[in-house]
């Protein structure tokens, strides 16, 4: 934990090729923000069962279809030298795959972040408004504490636009992948409750 602590206090210069070459891997969810490097704890286990179960449902739809490509963190998204992300999930589309390398070199077709802890304000307005500027197509935001799944689309303006905000039975639907939803209330139940 140290070590996280010291690299946020960094002095804003981080870029993704000084950070490859500065850093041992880590499977710490570390991202860039405006050239600040940001370590964020391990996710809880309650968090990558629900991640689990969206990635489980996109990866078979998109799979069958041969639509591209799902991924799941801890993998970079470079927006930009210094924006580097780590997506909870994200799916490529096949006529997208050039930008996979050892990276994925710019914004995904599809994002889903799942809210944890005090990182709200982070996926609800700082990676919203990034992910919309850069071009994601659509953007989901699965939020355990409000029990709902948020669907932002990308408008033919460029700015995302709130699909739908999605809860208990009903079904959460994907506009770029049509055919793909998901119940809400059967990705959030909680696996720890007796």
């Amino acid at each position: 934990m140290n070590v996280a602590l010291q690299l946020e206090r960094g002095n804003g210069h981080w870029t993704y090729a000084k950070a490859r070459a500065q850093l041992p891997e880590s499977n710490l969810p570390t991202e860039i923000w405006d050239g600040h490097l940001v370590v964020a704890p391990a996710p809880v286990p309650s968090h990558q069962i629900i991640s689990s179960r969206v990635e489980d449902a996109l990866r078979r739809f998109v799979s069958r279809r041969r639509l591209g490509i799902v991924l799941d963190a801890p993998v970079d998204v470079v927006l930009n030298p210094k924006l580097v992300y780590q997506p909870d999930i994200l799916f490529i589309s096949k006529p997208r795959l050039h930008l996979i390398t050892d990276r994925i070199q710019g914004p995904p077709d599809l994002v889903v972040e799942i809210v944890s802890g005090d990182r709200r304000k982070r996926d609800y307005k700082d990676k919203e408004d990034n992910y919309e500027a850069y071009g994601v197509k659509e953007y989901w935001i699965v939020d355990p504490d409000k029990e709902h799944i948020e669907v932002w689309w990308l408008n033919e303006e460029k700015f995302f636009e709130l699909l739908g905000r999605y809860a208990g039975k009903e079904q959460a639907p994907s506009k770029l992948l049509p055919g793909f939803k998901v119940r809400v209330d059967r990705i959030l139940e909680n696996p720890f409750k007796g």
